[in-house]
């Protein structure tokens, strides 16, 4: 009976509080925090850091993201990339601003297609450390940040084909550990030429984009031991089967090669998606991580790497495409 007075008394106690505060302003003081997104690569032949800043207003969030003013500068910021061997200042980097045109709806919940970024064109070293430097030079306000950079590395496997055997059989994927990399992913990109009932001589290059892995991890102590992994053929089949439609209009088509194309992320990155993924537990709250100061955001590296040869489609795995359960009724 004790405890059932103490909430009674609790709600009534809640009850007053509400019925005296009827204006409940959710939307505090507005302070200016800047938003920093940028990843290092130094085979791309420019590099775009995204700077915005965060925005708070009455109504719906989601349309004040949708209205450029909301959260770029109205001034233009000083924005270079400080270039660093070990301790020893090299140069400084300044960057520009520029607009681009090619966001599409859905790449993010931000106004699109126009947004504007801070670029250059500098050549990046992969031996030397970056350092971000942002300043509102009407505020006065500085930001920083700093990362290595994701070192090229080496594809063994495969080297000259591309050959997914007959399943159960598996096939072989191996590279060696590329130093600041922290997290890979592969995408095997398959091309293919489509022949229409139409036009049976003339064909029509496609492709499709399978994803073998995104989340392979280096050791905390990386060594120099290759990643050497095996996947199931049969994946690829079922990939191709799933992707690709049976159109009535397809006279045949013919496998053609594949890409292998490496994406490797730096470790606060790989951090960064690890906080970012959905949740597999019944605890769905996630800290938020930045390694930004002064700001929120990221600021870090990631290298691309695909073969350099083109890895022509092997005669197995054309002949498995023809009597494969998944593919047999695509026309190969």
């Amino acid at each position: 009976m004790r405890a059932i007075r103490f909430i009674a008394f609790f709600l009534l106690l809640l009850t007053v509080f509400i019925s005296c505060n009827k204006d409940l302003n959710v939307n505090a003081d507005w302070k200016d925090v800047t938003v920093v997104y940028g990843l290092l690569d130094q085979k791309a032949d420019t590099t775009f850091i995204k700077i915005t800043k965060a925005f708070l207003g009455p109504g719906d969030a989601m349309q004040f993201a949708k209205i450029p003013d909301s959260s770029n500068y109205p001034d233009k910021l000083e924005v270079r990339l400080d270039e660093y061997q070990d301790s020893s200042f090299i140069r400084s980097l300044p960057l520009d601003t520029v607009t681009i045109h090619n966001k599409l709806a859905g790449d993010s919940i931000f106004y699109f297609p126009d947004q504007l970024m801070y670029f250059t064109t500098a050549s990046l070293n992969e031996n030397y450390i970056y350092k971000i430097f942002i300043k509102n030079k009407k505020t006065g306000k500085e930001i920083t940040s700093q990362t290595n950079l994701v070192h090229d590395f080496e594809i063994l496997r495969p080297v000259t084909q591309a050959s997914f055997p007959a399943p159960p059989e598996s096939f072989e994927v191996k590279w060696q550990q590329a130093k600041e990399g922290k997290r890979y992913q592969l995408l095997i990109r398959f091309f293919y030429n489509e022949y229409m009932v139409v036009a049976p001589k003339i064909g029509i290059k496609k492709s499709i984009d399978w994803i073998v892995f995104n989340d392979i991890k280096s050791p905390d102590n990386p060594s120099t031991q290759p990643f050497d992994l095996y996947f199931p053929s049969d994946a690829f089949y079922s990939v191709v089967g799933s992707k690709i439609d049976t159109s009535s209009l397809v006279d045949h088509r013919t496998a053609l090669y594949c890409d292998f194309i490496f994406s490797v992320a730096a470790a606060d990155m790989n951090t960064y998606m690890e906080v970012t993924e959905p949740s597999l537990s019944l605890v769905q709250e996630k800290p938020t991580f930045t390694n930004i100061t002064n700001g929120i955001g990221l600021f870090s590296s990631r290298f691309n790497k695909q073969q350099l040869d083109t890895l022509w489609v092997s005669q197995i795995t054309k002949d498995q495409l023809k009597v494969n359960y998944h593919t047999s009724d695509l026309g190969f």
